[in-house]
């Protein structure tokens, strides 16, 4: 994802194998457990925003040439509850992820006269390698707290949202960010 000249090679072996692109998923993240500002490193805000900002900002313009040409298509990107809230130990994943809700509306603005939908999916606290270190740590207890459904989310859970996503259902939705979080963006 961070190797750029790459990018556009992959899609066009993509195309070339399978036909046009019809949907992109921007999945690929990586996140640096920097303690903060005062301790992330450069090298390391870089890498994240590199993966997890740029690199969706790429493929989906090489993306959208495909959909545009093919009249139509999907680009579904994956932000975070750190889309919506701050956070002290993060601030490269926060920033990146806030500026993928933005990005997604932006998106959306200039590819709907495409028949292009542009929409985000939020995930709450999910089990991941990424978080896999989180239930261990002190912030496991608020998390919880402050989540209704009481638990943390299996990624299976996303699957009905992306599919929706991605599906015809949801072709007069576009710039939105859909939260599947348990609840915990409304406490």
């Amino acid at each position: 994802m961070t190797n750029r000249a790459g990018l556009e090679p992959a899609l066009n072996k993509v195309e070339s194998e399978l036909g046009g692109i019809g949907i992109l998923v921007n999945n690929a993240g990586n996140v640096s457990l920097s303690g903060g500002v005062l301790q992330e490193k450069p090298e390391d805000w870089d890498s994240v925003i590199e993966t997890q900002l740029n690199a969706v900002f790429l493929l989906s313009k090489l993306a959208a040439r495909s959909m545009v040409s093919n009249k139509g298509g999907k680009i579904i990107n994956i932000g975070s509850m750190y889309s919506f809230f701050g956070s002290g130990l993060v601030p490269s994943y926060s920033a990146a992820k806030g500026a993928i809700v933005q990005l997604t509306k932006s998106m959306a603005i200039e590819l709907a006269p495409h028949n292009i939908q542009v929409n985000a999916i939020a995930p709450g606290w999910i089990e991941t390698d990424m978080t896999a270190p989180v239930p261990t740590m002190p912030m496991n207890d608020e998390i919880l707290a402050r989540t209704p459904a009481g638990r943390w989310g299996q990624p299976e859970e996303l699957a009905g949202t992306a599919v929706y996503l991605a599906s015809r259902a949801s072709d007069f939705v576009t710039g939105t960010t859909i939260r599947v979080d348990g609840g915990y963006a409304i406490r």
